[in-house]
C-alpha cells in the first residue's frame, strides 16, 4: 500500500498551515498514495497559550478538521491527521491534542487524545509543561481500516512500550507515531524508541514529524527535531525524511508484520509475574 508521511513547519496561523498541508496532501494524492500522515500539532505550533487561545477552535468548529475531511473524500485516500490543538469545554480550559483518522469518505472512524503529557526540562534553558495547557486523554485507540488495525499515539507516548504493546495485542499492526519531537531529544532517542517500538510489537511504525525552526510566537522560537521515520516490524529504518519539509513515499506490505511475529512471537509469550 503505497504511503505518504507529510513532513512540516507549521506556524502559529491555523488557515496558513492548512494551505500548506493541503496542497502537500494533493501532491501525495496525485501520485498513487492510499494512506497520507501528517505530524502532531499540525495547525498550529506556538509557544504562547494567549495565541493558541485565539486561534485554536473547539472540534465542531476547526477549520483544519472540516477541510481536511472534505479533501480526503475529494480524493478517495485515508488520512491521519497526525494531530490537531483543539479547544475543550472542559473547567479548567485545557485544550486537547487529538490525532484523528479519516477514511476516503471523509468520515472520523477514529480520534485519539494524546495520554501521556511532555513534562521536562532537557535543558537549563530548554523547559516544557504540556499539561498546564493541555489535559491527557484516558483511552487507547485502535483505528479499524481496509487495510488493517492501526494502533493511535503522539509523540511522547513512544517512551511507553506497555502502551504500543497492549495496541498491537489488540490487533494492530501499524502504530502512527505523529510528533513535534524536540531537537535535544530528538537526536539521543528519536530513531531508537521507534526501532524498539517496531521490534517489541512486530508493527509497523510510522512517524510524521515537524521540523526546523518555526516562526517566532510572541518573541520566542520553537525548533522541532523533523526525520520522521517509516520503521519495519523488524526495526530497519526504510524512511528517514532528514531535516526539510517534504512528502516522503513507502510502499508497505503485507507480509512483514506476519514474518517478524513468526520469527519472535514475543506478543504471545508475555506472563504475569509477582513483585517486587
Amino acid at each position: 500500500m503505497k504511503t505518504a508521511l507529510i513532513q512540516i513547519t507549521s506556524s502559529d496561523d491555523p488557515a496558513a498551515n492548512l494551505d500548506m498541508v493541503h496542497d502537500m496532501i494533493a501532491e501525495a494524492a496525485t501520485n498513487g498514495v492510499r494512506f497520507v500522515l501528517t505530524p502532531e500539532v499540525t495547525n498550529c505550533v506556538s509557544t504562547s497559550t494567549t495565541r493558541q487561545r485565539e486561534v485554536l477552535q473547539y472540534q465542531e468548529d476547526d477549520i483544519t478538521l472540516a477541510s481536511l475531511q472534505a479533501q480526503a473524500a475529494e480524493l478517495g485516500i485515508w488520512l491521519l491527521i497526525g494531530s490537531l490543538g483543539i479547544k475543550t469545554h472542559d473547567a479548567d480550559g485545557r485544550f486537547a491534542n487529538r490525532s484523528f483518522m479519516i477514511n476516503p469518505q471523509g468520515e472520523i472512524v477514529a480520534q485519539y487524545d494524546k495520554i501521556h503529557m511532555f513534562d521536562v526540562q532537557v535543558t537549563e534553558h530548554e523547559t516544557f509543561r504540556e499539561s498546564a495547557n493541555y489535559r491527557p486523554g484516558t483511552q487507547a485507540v485502535v483505528a479499524d481500516t481496509d487495510f488493517g488495525k492501526v494502533g493511535m499515539t503522539i509523540c511522547y507516548d513512544v517512551r511507553f512500550p506497555h502502551l504500543h504493546a497492549k495496541l498491537a495485542q489488540e490487533g494492530a499492526t501499524i502504530l502512527t507515531v505523529p510528533a513535534a519531537f524536540s531537537p535535544v531529544t530528538g537526536a539521543a532517542h528519536w530513531e531508537p524508541l521507534l526501532r524498539a517500538r517496531a521490534i517489541e510489537t512486530g508493527c509497523w511504525v510510522l512517524a510524521p514529524a515537524q521540523c526546523g525552526e518555526h516562526p517566532k510566537t510572541r518573541g520566542k522560537t520553537r525548533y522541532t527535531h523533523g526525520h520522521s521515520l517509516i520503521v519495519a516490524p523488524w526495526g530497519e529504518v526504510v524512511i528517514d525524511a532528514g531535516s526539510e519539509p517534504g512528502i516522503h513515499y513507502f510502499d508497505l506490505d503485507d507480509t512483514s508484520v506476519t514474518d517478524a511475529r513468526r520469527k519472535v512471537p514475543s506478543l504471545t509469550h508475555a506472563r504475569p509475574f509477582d513483585g517486587p
